[in-house]
């Protein structure tokens, strides 16, 4: 791969991250309710999930996903949508408290249960494992080591997305810090609210994409 060929691919990956798709909402729902050091679990989770898509397509077995039954795929998709709405109903029918409580916890249970989220928000779409199967041959050299070639693509891909979501975080933990302590139950809700339209936009993601 050459220079030229992977500041390409940094471009057009800043490109598609433009704009704000369920994982960026859901970062930022979960830093504005939990808080930025705790919501680092949700990163982690949409990583690992980016991490083995891409494995999988490098091995060529995105091939195999193309031939499943489509319904298969809807269903897991809406796996996803259903464990968001669910997660986004509880904060806005929550009760005045948990908000500034979790963003002082630390405990395993917040960062499983964030990690999760982050982690079926991004695995809830299949086809992305076909997206990076698409995407990576375009900026690979068929004279050079096709593994390191990918394993650069993933690593710059997941350095950016990772980017990108802590920005978010870090915009949202900002924005409520700026709000009264004693706000608990409006940050749940708009966190609540957050999540929802990321489930919402999950659900209406396309799985061409």
């Amino acid at each position: 791969m050459t220079l030229d060929n992977w500041v390409l691919f940094i471009i057009a990956v800043l490109a598609l991250m433009s704009t704000p798709g369920p994982s960026q909402l859901l970062m930022l729902s979960n830093s504005a309710t939990y808080g930025l050091k705790n919501s680092v679990a949700t990163i982690v989770g949409d990583l690992s999930a980016n991490l083995l898509q891409m494995i999988i397509a490098t091995a060529g077995i995105g091939l195999l996903i193309a031939s499943f039954d489509n319904n298969i795929l809807i269903y897991i998709k809406w796996i996803g949508v259903t464990y968001l709405v669910w997660n986004a109903l509880k904060l806005i029918l929550s009760k005045k408290q948990n908000a500034n409580n979790y963003k002082k916890s630390n405990n395993k249970k917040v960062y499983r249960k964030l990690f999760l989220q982050g982690f079926l928000t991004s695995a809830s779409n299949p086809k992305a494992i076909l997206f990076f199967a698409a995407l990576f041959p375009q900026f690979i050299s068929v004279n050079g080591d096709i593994w390191i070639q990918c394993l650069i693509l993933s690593i710059t891909y997941i350095f950016i997305d990772g980017i990108f979501l802590l920005f978010y975080g870090l915009a949202a933990s900002k924005i409520t810090m700026m709000i009264k302590s004693n706000s608990s139950l409006m940050i749940n809700k708009v966190g609540g609210s957050l999540m929802l339209v990321a489930a919402l936009l999950l659900g209406f993601k396309s799985l061409d994409k």
